[in-house]
């Protein structure tokens, strides 16, 4: 009876995900050793778990790995054919940007998402408030100068009243 706590206690989830403590999983090891239907609910549920995360896993797009694989086989063959880089204190340096072009690799993405490094992020976010303080000032000082234009409207009717 006190096995059916233990395995509807959460400790099992937690030891799987691997963020059990050292405490807990000296404990679910223990329980795996003593109580037999402890462990075939351990493997029952690291079996759901991997079944789970296979079925949600995504896919990347077709022809990556032979991107990925052709880059990796030219930045071989760069490095076989390329002498050592010369030293920049000895009057070489040369071939520092064929060095800087050696430690990517590029990779294509479909994504249609823009990434921004965070210095520009904050002017962007700068600006953008700058812009909605901007318009909040136009349009305050429309209405102000609507209002006005209405004030004198009313007193060049009063004017014309008065000189009749």
């Amino acid at each position: 009876m006190e096995i059916n706590k233990v395995i509807e206690s959460g400790l099992m989830e937690t030891y799987v995900m691997g963020i059990a403590t050292e405490e807990e999983v000296q404990q679910v090891l223990r329980y795996k050793q003593e109580y037999p239907e402890f462990k075939d609910a351990l493997e029952s549920l690291e079996f759901d778990m991997e079944l789970m995360a296979q079925n949600m896993g995504i896919a990347p797009p077709a022809g990556t790995l032979a991107k990925i694989e052709t880059e990796i086989r030219e930045i071989q063959r760069r490095n076989q054919s390329v002498e050592k880089v010369p030293d920049p204190e000895y009057g070489g340096g040369n071939n520092e940007t064929e060095a800087k072009q050696d430690r990517y690799i590029e990779v294509e993405s479909e994504s249609n998402q823009m990434r921004v490094n965070k210095a520009w992020k904050w002017a962007f976010i700068a600006v953008f408030v700058l812009g909605k303080i901007f318009l909040a000032a136009a349009i305050f000082f429309y209405l102000e100068n609507r209002q006005a234009q209405e004030k004198i409207q009313e007193l060049k009717i009063e004017l014309k009243q008065y000189k009749k």
